[in-house]
């Protein structure tokens, strides 16, 4: 069903929205890569103008409440390079497998990732884009894919990569070198087509989105949704080590981010509200991990909170009818079947898929039937 809201209010870091608790921006990472000057740059802004309580996205960007001077704050990001295209940052949504060409036997996906960020700043006919409409490549282990995006790449061998839409296979097949195109294609359609729909699973029908592409398999596989962050310590293809920590409810203190930043290695923020620290030689990795797990990020697979999530809530979002961060911190003891969000209200505002959402209700929390 598409919404009825005619005003794209999805924040930037241009772009502020006002919340309860002040001005919300919102920084896009394409593919969640961040440099750890960038990471420094970011926490050093949310410590001077707005608070020091950075949020990790469902999507792998990072955003900054309580913001007290937006022009301070966007001309720092620019300055770090965060902001490389600023008539069009609110459209740079693109999640891709986070550990790709590091981690596993999959294809690297990272030039696709790279090639389809530089299409987006500067292929015409993609300013109307939605801020909310999502791109993803997935290297072929369907943590991507399981999320949903709206236009998406999954690559079935070196050679080949499948078109997909809102999670579903379209059945086209296409070169890895076609692909981003291909992507343009779909979100420049899109554009024309969408009418009041802000994602491509709210339209009726999505044929016009694949028009002159063909089809050469059965269409129509999804993937499993991924709930649970890359966590732990992961052997790298050259020898080295990739570290991933958990962020307790997605919320990463500016303190803590400094402390990550100081590593001076490349990181990726996921879509499961997580940080990887790549490229990381063995002692430097034994330090950096008996340092920050104390400092509160979660380095264990089994650790409950990799099985807990939380929108905003109170005081931050007005519609909310409840403090679900501390309900959800009081109940991340409690015995569970799977991941558990909990949300303050019906729009269900980050809600994973796959997850069970609680909703506040005034007297306590019940499963949505539903999730967004």
């Amino acid at each position: 069903m598409a919404r009825t809201r005619e005003h794209d209010a999805c924040p930037g870091a241009l772009k502020v929205y006002p919340s309860a608790d002040g001005a919300l921006a919102r920084i896009r990472l394409p593919g969640g890569a961040i440099s750890a000057r960038q990471l420094q740059a970011l926490a050093r802004s949310a410590a001077r103008w707005g608070s020091p309580a950075m949020e990790l996205t469902s999507r792998g960007n990072v955003q900054i409440r309580s913001v007290t001077d937006p022009a301070a704050l966007s001309a720092a990001l620019a300055e770090a390079g965060l902001l490389p295209s600023p008539d069009r940052e609110r459209i740079r949504n693109i999640v891709a497998s986070p550990l790709s060409g590091r981690v596993g036997s999959n294809p690297d996906v990272r030039p696709l990732v790279a090639e389809l960020d530089a299409a987006i700043r500067t292929a015409p006919g993609l300013t109307e884009l939605p801020g909310r409409f999502l791109f993803g490549i997935d290297d072929g282990r369907g943590d991507i894919s399981g999320l949903a995006p709206d236009a998406g790449l999954h690559l079935v061998d070196d050679t080949t990569v499948a078109l997909v839409l809102a999670g579903r296979d379209t059945g086209v097949r296409l070169s890895p070198a076609d692909g981003v195109a291909a992507l343009i294609a779909v979100a420049r359609r899109f554009t024309e087509v969408r009418g009041a729909a802000w994602r491509v699973a709210e339209l009726g029908d999505t044929s016009p989105l694949l028009a002159g592409f063909p089809v050469t398999a059965e269409p129509g596989a999804t993937w499993p949704p991924v709930t649970r962050p890359p966590v732990g310590w992961f052997d790298q293809h050259d020898g080295r080590v990739t570290l991933g920590a958990a962020v307790r409810l997605g919320v990463l203190p500016a303190d803590l981010a400094e402390y990550l930043a100081v590593i001076e290695a490349p990181m990726a923020i996921t879509p499961w509200r997580s940080v990887l620290v790549f490229d990381l030689d063995e002692g430097v990795a034994d330090t950096a991990l008996r340092v920050l797990a104390p400092l509160g990020l979660v380095f264990d697979a089994e650790s409950p909170w990799l099985s807990l999530s939380a929108c905003t809530g109170r005081p931050g979002c007005s519609r909310s009818i409840a403090d679900v961060r501390a309900d959800a911190m009081a109940a991340v003891a409690e015995p569970a079947d799977g991941h558990r969000h909990f949300v303050g209200c019906e729009r269900a505002c980050g809600s994973p898929r796959g997850a069970q959402v609680l909703v506040a209700t005034g007297d306590g929390y019940r499963p949505r039937e539903a999730s967004p």
